[in-house]
């Protein structure tokens, strides 16, 4: 049973080049350039001639091709093989592939957690005053 706003589904093509921000409803499998941003409450289909220079906010996402920027979904962002993906990620579910170029940090956060304590911090270092320099000893 298909809502009308999920039962849509659209193509762009590797011929496709977008500069600007793109949205759309339902599905889309991307496959062209794009700059700019993209923005949807449905799913993405980033294919392997993809590349994409922006952030990404969408409900789901399988990335493949190279995408430049942060990507967010609300469900779950799947990674597959070969992909290279520079920027951060932040979905409730991820799944990444062997052979995957990924840098950035992720989220990752099926339950909405919320930390109940904070991580300890790293002893700060205490500078060292001019006479406190330890004493060395010459031995003959």
């Amino acid at each position: 049973m298909n809502t009308a706003g999920n039962s849509t589904k659209n193509v762009l093509n590797s011929d496709v080049e977008i500069k600007g921000n793109l949205r759309f409803t339902g599905e889309l499998t991307f496959e062209g350039k794009l700059e700019g941003e993209i923005a949807s409450e449905g799913t993405l289909h980033l294919g392997d001639s993809a590349v994409v220079t922006g952030n990404i906010n969408v409900g789901s996402i399988t990335v493949r091709g190279r995408v430049n920027g942060n990507v967010t979904a609300k469900d779950k962002i799947e990674i597959k093989s070969k992909t290279e993906l520079f920027g951060d990620i932040r979905a409730s579910k991820l799944a990444v592939e062997e052979g995957v170029t990924f840098v950035g940090k992720t989220e990752v956060n099926p339950n909405k957690v919320t930390p109940s304590v904070k991580p300890p911090e790293a002893p700060k270092a205490q500078p060292q005053a001019q006479d406190q320099m330890p004493k060395v000893a010459v031995v003959r």
